[in-house]
């Protein structure tokens, strides 16, 4: 069956991009490409490329510190958490953090939670300084903060791990599938995994204390996610498929909208709220499809 037509407009960015994230203040969209390591700044209404700053190393997940920036950087060739600037792309801190930094999440009190996914450690920054390390995961992957609360995949143990930031503490852990990769929170406080081997997003809520309160079933390698607090809309992409579809939290049991056709190899999304504009990289093309509501 030949694969359906991307729902969006798509537009040029560098090779092999991956990682993207979008700024409400700035109204920009950061993305990740590769040879030569880059992080791509885009015009989030016109897609065009406004600035590139040169990396050391590539990355698969970005996050932002906060609204208006900096973006959170995990750059896996240098070991290093960057931090860049928005507007301008101006990087203001280079931090070593350990072996292949896979995801950062910044808590609530400004401490940024690195994955180090080879380094089996999860770090503690806070300024330029590393101030506490956990070596209790294994392959650690996706991050999420709630608060002061993060939530952290582990990949070979296929677990969610949920740490305090102002104590650095893990105060639980518990299964998370089959194979979970990514995780992100929602409006009210409760965590998504994406459980790609699994075939499932899987959700928790974290007070007053860490437990599974859902399961949708999601076939076809679920894998990049990106939350809409407006809409309360979860977007999965669907990478066996080509597809990112929509899940509706509003209601007492999510509910699954139809999927829409996306570029090829759609390993991450991001969302405007303000529009609920989708940004997803097609990452065997080297392209960003833009996605109208």
């Amino acid at each position: 069956m030949p694969t359906a037509a991307p729902a969006g407009r798509t537009v040029p960015v560098g090779h092999s991009p991956e990682g993207v994230v979008f700024d409400p203040q700035t109204r920009l969209v950061a993305v990740g490409t590769r040879d030569p390591f880059a992080l791509d700044l885009l015009d989030a209404t016109t897609g065009a490329v406004v600035r590139t700053v040169a990396l050391p190393g590539g990355l698969r997940h970005l996050q932002l510190a906060a609204p208006g920036g900096p973006v959170l950087v995990p750059d896996e060739g240098s070991n290093e958490l960057i931090r860049v600037a928005l507007p301008g792309g101006e990087i203001t801190s280079r931090v070593k953090t350990g072996r292949t930094p896979h995801d950062a999440t910044a808590a609530a009190n400004g401490t940024v939670f690195v994955a180090n996914e080879l380094g089996h450690s999860v770090v503690a920054v806070r300024g330029d300084q590393i101030v506490h390390t956990f070596t209790d995961v294994t392959q650690p992957a996706g991050a999420a903060a709630v608060g002061n609360l993060v939530g952290l995949v582990d990949v070979r143990e296929n677990t969610l791990s949920l740490y305090d930031a102002e104590h650095f503490q893990r105060l639980a852990k518990l299964p998370a599938g089959a194979g979970p990769t990514h995780v992100v929170a929602d409006k009210r406080g409760h965590l998504a995994v994406v459980d790609t081997r699994g075939g499932a997003v899987l959700l928790y809520e974290v007070q007053p204390a860490l437990r599974q309160i859902g399961r949708v079933e999601l076939p076809g390698a679920p894998y990049g996610v990106a939350y809409d607090p407006i809409r309360d809309r979860l977007w999965v992409t669907l990478t066996a498929l080509n597809e990112v579809i929509g899940l509706n939290l509003s209601a007492g049991q999510p509910v699954l909208a139809s999927p829409l056709p996306t570029v090829r190899q759609p390993n991450t999304v991001a969302v405007d709220p303000a529009t609920g504009r989708l940004y997803v990289t097609g990452t065997a093309d080297g392209v960003v499809e833009i996605i109208e509501p």
